[in-house]
């Protein structure tokens, strides 16, 4: 059982005294040994390729010693999962309540971890003040705008980089219908990407420093949705609309570990890093039907195949799971019988999948 989080190293012959003495407890060499710890964190094994390694956080859970420790010391980066979107920070009109996302970038400051932020525009987690106000596309126009200049002056030089746009696009490429977009939208209904144009631009005058990034889900291979994203990025890039990267969310499951899946979404990284365009694996989690020991392995190998392809392209600066143990995962609630998605199960301990990443990103 590993109960201290620094790493510590063992002179080599009283680490085999300690292996044999393990195993003659245990009743001789047919019982297995936990790993050690690796020499490095997750952070300091990506470092020297220059990607930052994040996880979603949520700030109640800083006041878990072990939530915390882990946090501040596995990773270079970290996202609020839920206190930056518009139903958290912005509750009521003229009313902001930054109390959640001030105390993760706190504690990011004080283990000198980057902040990347999530989300401007989002149909979801919308506040029923912007659902059920009966707002024009003039008003709902103006309320946007407040709300990306708000928020993105508050955290300027704090958060260095943000999901702007979230989940625009439909699975077959056409827009989503949304508030923002067309119900009745700020303005730019029935007009496609405009709206996300104009989000990146509000973005920009509030925070002309920050990177901004266009987020989604299932765009992750070759395909009809990461078809218009790429299209939308191009025309954007064309028109010197200020896009810097595209986050690609992986909610996955073990059925996308095959060769094909995996060649195809190193080729649709390659397209979007051919536009000058910035790659963020930004929400991975991979989704279980249990936690048996090949369930587990197979986990780790394709977590350690993604982790590969992000070493392999240059333009991938950031691999972020969403959030980092078992013990905080929104999967079991959204996906019933499903979890044991993350790296750390829900007892803290590094699971197969922790050191496939840890390897594969040195």
């Amino acid at each position: 059982m590993r109960t201290n989080l620094r790493r510590i190293t063992l002179m080599p012959i009283f680490a085999a005294s300690l292996l044999l003495a393990l195993m003659i407890g245990c009743g001789g060499g047919s019982s297995t040994v936990d790993p050690p710890p690796p020499t490095l964190t997750l952070g300091q094994a990506a470092a020297h390729h220059n990607i930052k390694v994040g996880a979603a956080a949520d700030s109640p859970y800083l006041t878990d010693n072990s939530y915390a420790t882990i946090l501040g010391s596995e990773f270079s980066q970290l996202q609020a999962e839920n206190e930056m979107k518009f139903g958290i920070i912005h509750p009521a009109s003229g009313t902001y309540d930054f109390t959640g996302g001030d105390a993760l970038v706190a504690f990011a400051q004080a283990h000198s971890i980057a902040v990347r932020g999530h989300t401007l525009v989002w149909h979801n987690q919308v506040p029923s003040w912007v659902t059920l106000g009966g707002y024009g596309s003039l008003q709902l126009n103006s309320i946007l705008q407040d709300h990306i200049t708000t928020a993105m002056t508050h955290y300027s030089g704090k958060v260095y980089a943000w999901d702007v746009v979230n989940e625009a696009f439909n699975d077959d490429g056409t827009i989503r219908s949304t508030i923002w977009y067309d119900q009745p939208g700020i303005g730019f209904a029935g007009m496609g990407t405009q709206y996300i144009e104009q989000a990146l631009n509000w973005a920009h005058a509030a925070d002309p420093n920050a990177k901004l990034f266009y987020n989604d889900y299932n765009t992750e291979p070759l395909g009809p949705k990461s078809d218009a994203v790429y299209a939308m990025a191009q025309d954007f890039k064309t028109r010197g609309v200020p896009l810097d990267g595209i986050g690609f969310q992986f909610h996955i499951d073990p059925s996308f570990d095959n060769p094909g899946t995996l060649a195809s979404v190193a080729n649709n990284f390659q397209r979007f890093a051919a536009l000058g365009l910035e790659i963020h694996i930004t929400e991975l989690d991979i989704r279980l039907n249990d936690s048996s020991t090949g369930s587990l392995n197979a986990q780790a190998k394709l977590y350690g195949e993604l982790a590969a392809i992000c070493v392999q392209q240059p333009a991938c600066k950031v691999f972020q799971t969403w959030g980092f143990t078992d013990k905080h995962s929104w999967i079991p609630s959204f996906f019933p019988g499903k979890g044991w998605a993350l790296l750390w199960d829900a007892n803290y301990q590094m699971k197969p999948a922790y050191f496939s990443v840890n390897k594969a990103l040195q």
